[in-house]
């Protein structure tokens, strides 16, 4: 049974007047994105549940891959700064240092 124009044009009524906008589709996407705020305006919980938590685990899974590289010299930042307070105390307590040069 095949539809008529009218029906045809109702139902492309309705479609335009109950269905989602476009444009605040992508205000919602530019605006709040980052709450996936687009997925749920378009009826898709599941998947903007999902991406909100691919936030946190794709940048912790990055910041991991990040600090892989950063962590020497985080290390040796660490050191140098160990070496330098056990040098002004040899210094302090060896007397090499006069009171007017002491650290405060």
């Amino acid at each position: 049974m095949a539809l008529t124009t009218a029906e045809l044009s109702l139902i492309e009524q309705r479609v335009a007047n109950d269905g989602p906008s476009t444009a605040l589709a992508y205000l919602f996407w530019f605006f709040l994105g980052i709450f996936s705020a687009h997925r749920f305006y378009l009826g898709r919980p599941g998947s903007a549940i999902l991406q909100i938590l691919s936030y946190f685990i794709v940048i912790g899974f990055i910041w991991l891959l990040i600090d892989a590289f950063l962590i020497p010299g985080m290390i040796r930042e660490r050191q140098e700064g160990i070496r330098q307070r056990v040098r002004m105390d040899l210094l302090v307590h060896s007397g090499g240092l006069s009171s007017v040069e002491k650290p405060a």
